[in-house]
């Protein structure tokens, strides 16, 4: 048993409108340029004239991709500028320039596209899948991409048990991984166990990246199997084994090493110059001169010379940045309500632009009620329906909404939106109203009848019920929003006491159970099956209703803490609606598991955010201003900033 980020409803349905072999076209826009045509940055016209670097159209795939821009054919040269924090903040770098998967998601996050892989097709039950990889491409040192590189980070990384403990579930169905076969040198084979439908939207997801992550070439000498000396390595490097020493080097995912080392080869747009590591106060990426995409006119993207981000460790100083025109992108650290005045205010002083854009998320204020906290009084009511109630119907949404929101945000629990094909109006509204007289007598009917001298409740066992809390400092609409609910809380007698802090150690103490409540996003207001942690415990880092059920699901109940029936059930739904081999079931097994969820009120929401607040500089053209805001729609980078620039 598994997590597997999910299917859309939209590729579900384009998908099995017909039992035929599906075949994917590579181009998106004008077809096939001719070599002749391709152009290069400025930049590069010294290093080629040269002989230090191969002419644009030896860089190029034989079929690069066709990229219409948004807007007009761009122009070369210029820096982004933008910002990112000093602590965890690495993804700030993976949405900027880091979508760069055998798939990615169109722009309006309809459908996955081709990307790194030309083309691909699918056999019927959706359990092979054969991807044509694009032929002459090149990793960003000038070396060939190839099917060795895929069938490299798979076989000998991804399901080396040494370096992924579990696989990583994207790439397994019923407990087995996918066989990874090479069928050429531009094409490999992926053969699940079971149907795997949505494994093509998977790959889109930042989540999805580690077939194109790691070049053979370099990784390898990293590596127990391709290199004989490696101890000596280690002991040189001062790393206790050869998995660390991989990260290191090679990076994952979302780790800081993976903007780190300026010698590892990408396929990104822009590489690292100046790396994310120690006490930067920037980081540094410069133009990929092997990228592998062109314009509309064959020019060989990205525009822009460099992206520039600032490393700042608060997030007002970064709103003052953006006001003062420092920045030429920001949204990240920004996007916050209680911002937009200031913003707009000086919008025309700092020559930019405000977008709004629109989230996908079903509720930024989340209590994430931990039914598996290590206080065993709290476990119990932790575990009463009713006194989840109660806290939902004591808390103020329109107060914090009014405050936080400025009125602009909407109660609402944790349920799909009312324009997705997934709403259910009881996960999405009940208890949303306040009530503190009905409040108050669930308290009282599960036990918490007496107080103390200060008015707060007492455990029939005697002691007061306090929550303790855990909520990032960087949310700061989160922490504005819990001290309000912490007062309207400490009116129905339930002491709040909240523990905010930097992003690393908020993680932490999820990771070692060491809160009563969680205060986070919930996703799936139109990703639901994307991001389903909230309606059933399968996500290892997010499930935060109880991590420890995510364990025993995820170790098939070797570890962890064994849940109650109806998160069994729904657990037991999702491994069957993973392996759904037509829509109409996958669609009947996944309604299921969003009623129970409505039924047992697991997870409470606050308020639905508005748009969240974006700047660029009125100079960047070619800005998708719709795009969405997510983790599974990495924004910006399915927007394509490698078509962005700076006009004169």
């Amino acid at each position: 048993m598994k997590f597997r980020l999910a299917r859309s409803s939209q590729y579900l349905s384009s998908a099995w409108s017909s039992p035929l072999v599906l075949a994917i076209s590579a181009l998106l826009a004008l077809g096939a340029t001719s070599a002749a045509a391709f152009t290069q940055a400025p930049a590069l016209d010294k290093p080629v004239k040269d002989k230090q670097l191969d002419p644009v159209d030896k860089r190029l795939p034989e079929k690069p991709e066709v990229v219409r821009p948004l807007n007009k054919v761009g122009s070369y040269g210029g820096t982004l500028r933008t910002a990112m924090r000093s602590s965890a903040d690495n993804n700030s770098i993976l949405r900027m320039v880091g979508s760069q998967g055998l798939s990615r998601w169109a722009m309006d996050f309809n459908k996955a596209v081709p990307n790194v892989a030309e083309s691909w097709t699918l056999n019927a039950d959706a359990t092979e899948y054969i991807f044509k990889l694009r032929k002459g491409m090149r990793w960003s040192d000038g070396s060939p991409f190839t099917a060795d590189d895929v069938l490299f980070a798979m076989n000998d990384l991804v399901y080396n048990k040494q370096f992924f403990g579990l696989t990583p579930d994207q790439y397994v169905s019923k407990d087995k991984p996918a066989t990874v076969t090479k069928v050429d040198d531009y094409t490999v084979k992926f053969v699940f166990a079971a149907s795997n439908l949505s494994f093509i939207e998977q790959l889109a997801t930042p989540l999805g990246q580690h077939p194109v992550l790691y070049q053979k070439k370099y990784c390898s000498q990293f590596h127990p199997t391709y290199n004989p000396k490696l101890d000596e390595v280690l002991a040189r490097e001062s790393v206790k084994d050869w998995p660390a020493l991989m990260r290191t080097k090679c990076g994952d995912i979302e780790v800081p090493a993976r903007w780190g080392n300026p010698e590892r080869p990408t396929l990104d747009p822009w590489v690292i110059k100046e790396p994310y590591k120690g006490n930067a106060t920037r980081v540094v990426l410069e133009r990929n001169r092997y990228f592998w995409q062109v314009d509309t006119a064959g020019q060989q993207l990205p525009y822009l010379d460099r992206v520039q981000l600032q490393v700042i460790s608060d997030v007002e100083t970064i709103t003052l940045a953006a006001i003062s025109g420092q920045l030429d992108y920001q949204h990240r650290h920004i996007f916050g309500i209680q911002n937009r005045p200031v913003l707009a205010e000086n919008a025309a002083k700092g020559g930019y632009k405000m977008m709004a854009l629109p989230g996908t998320g079903a509720n930024s204020v989340g209590l994430w009620l931990n039914q598996s906290t290590k206080n065993e009084k709290l476990r119990k009511l932790m575990r009463n329906k009713d006194f989840r109630i109660a806290l939902s119907l004591a808390a103020d949404r329109k107060e914090i909404n009014d405050i936080v929101y400025l009125g602009q945000g909407t109660p609402w629990q944790i349920g799909p939106l009312k324009q997705s094909r997934w709403y259910n109006e009881k996960l999405a509204t009940q208890y949303i109203g306040h009530d503190a007289k009905r409040a108050a007598e669930l308290f009282d009917q599960v036990g918490l009848s007496k107080r103390d001298a200060d008015g707060f409740r007492l455990y029939p066992e005697g002691g007061r019920v306090t929550l303790n809390v855990i909520v990032s400092v960087a949310q700061t609409q989160q922490v504005d929003a819990i001290d309000l609910l912490r007062k309207q809380l400490a009116k129905a007698g339930i002491e709040v006491l909240i523990q905010s802090s930097e992003r690393s150690l908020f993680y932490d103490r999820a990771q070692n159970n060491d809160y009563d409540i969680s205060v986070d996003i919930v996703p799936g207001g139109m990703d639901i099956t994307m991001n389903p942690r909230a309606v059933v415990a399968v996500h290892p880092l997010e499930s935060r209703m109880s991590l420890p059920w995510v364990k025993w699901f995820l170790s098939n109940g070797k570890q962890g803490e064994e849940p109650p029936a109806s998160m069994k059930k729904r657990m037991d739904l999702f491994e069957k609606w993973q392996s759904a081999k037509s829509a109409p079931e996958a669609d009947a097994l996944f309604k299921e598991i969003i009623a129970i969820a409505a039924d047992e009120f697991e997870v409470i929401g606050l308020i639905r955010s508005p748009s969240d607040n974006a700047i660029r500089s009125q100079k960047l053209q070619n800005v998708y201003e719709q795009m969405l805001v997510s983790w599974t729609y990495p924004n910006p980078g399915p927007a394509l900033p490698q078509q962005w620039f700076l006009s004169k």
